[in-house]
């Protein structure tokens, strides 16, 4: 028998809400019955309009009138089916296994491998856009992973703890600077941009790579940056600038704080054992945990650049790619780069 409904101005809003935004298709479905018994017409004229039957509109009729909105939210009451569990299974799948693990050769997962590896594991036969469609039910999206740092330096704790106290104790005739090197490629790193829809925007490469490589200090106090620019990425350069960091400040020593890159170290590198040698008096190199990028400031100012200048460029030369970063960079200064982070690493550490 056909029954009405009258629904309050705030429970009809809530309605529009559901059928409008809800992803599940079905409490969507439930919504616009609802609001439709409220306009007034009849089960035969809804039954037509939404393709349902009389039975679907009886019972979430009922269940509305006993249970008010918060009913149509409900899942389905009736029969799972024997799908939803292998759905479950290729998740878990996804989230603990790789194909290796099965005898595909893949590094990762894709909709077909799974469909294969389903059937030849469980000689369950689904097609790839069906795994696709279990995968989103599932809440499962396709993003590309963050890299994160694998192994850990067993002595972390200890070094950051060392370079805090530097950090906190240094004396005022004495200067500290974080430090690192960036690569500068011709041929450009290519990141999102606006474009016109539909018309993918084109970004010419030089096809031969030229590379040239900063060797960069940030200054612990006052955030100057100090830039060595140099053809390799070796212990010459880290030498030259190790020189210019020794007539740029006027400190009685300077800390130099970086990585643990071979070329930073004395057992690594000869030409670095030989400048310390010399000049160990002023320069004094302190070296981060291993594996710890992110303990660097430096790396900020490295990554802003790469977003706004090295990514999609457009320059003819490495000569002039160089030039504008050097603008960039004098242009903006460590701090005004990434003050607020600077500042809350700052306190941290004082």
């Amino acid at each position: 028998m056909d029954g009405s409904i009258v629904l309050g101005d705030s429970r009809r809003k809530r309605l529009l809400a559901i059928y409008r935004k809800e992803p599940d298709p079905q409490v969507r479905l439930r919504a616009h019955v609802i609001l439709l018994l409220d306009d007034g017409l009849t089960w035969a004229t809804i039954a037509r309009v939404l393709y349902c039957s009389t039975a679907t509109i009886d019972r979430w009729q009922r269940r509305f009138q006993a249970g008010g909105v918060d009913a149509l939210l409900e899942q389905n009451r009736g029969r799972k089916s024997p799908l939803i569990g292998w759905a479950v299974l290729l998740v878990s799948w996804v989230l603990t296994r790789t194909p290796r693990d099965f005898g595909c050769c893949r590094s990762r997962w894709s909709c077909s491998t799974l469909a294969v590896v389903l059937w030849d594991a469980k000689h369950v036969k689904v097609g790839q856009e069906t795994v696709r469609r279990w995968l989103l039910r599932q809440d499962m999206v396709w993003r590309r992973p963050r890299p994160v740092p694998g192994p850990t330096d067993p002595q972390r704790e200890w070094k950051l703890r060392k370079i805090r106290e530097l950090l906190r104790d240094l004396p005022e005739d004495e200067a500290a600077v974080f430090q690192d090197e960036v690569d500068l490629n011709l041929n450009p790193e290519i990141g999102c941009m606006w474009m016109a829809r539909g018309k993918q925007a084109r970004i010419v490469t030089p096809g031969t790579n030229v590379k040239r490589y900063l060797a960069g200090s940030m200054s612990w106090r006052t955030g100057e940056l100090v830039v060595t620019e140099g053809d390799r990425r070796n212990a010459e350069l880290f030498v030259r600038h190790l020189e210019e960091l020794r007539h740029h400040f006027h400190q009685r020593r300077i800390h130099v704080i970086c990585d643990n890159a071979r070329f930073h170290t004395i057992k690594g590198s000869k030409v670095v054992g030989a400048y310390l040698a010399e000049h160990g008096d002023r320069i004094v190199l302190h070296y981060l945990p291993a594996y710890s990028p992110q303990t660097n400031p430096i790396e900020r100012v490295w990554w802003h650049l790469r977003e706004e200048i090295t990514r999609n460029h457009r320059c003819d030369c490495i000569e002039e790619l160089v030039k504008l970063t050097m603008a960039w960079l004098d242009e903006h200064g460590a701090f005004k780069i990434e003050g607020r982070m600077y500042q809350r690493l700052k306190e941290a550490i004082t």
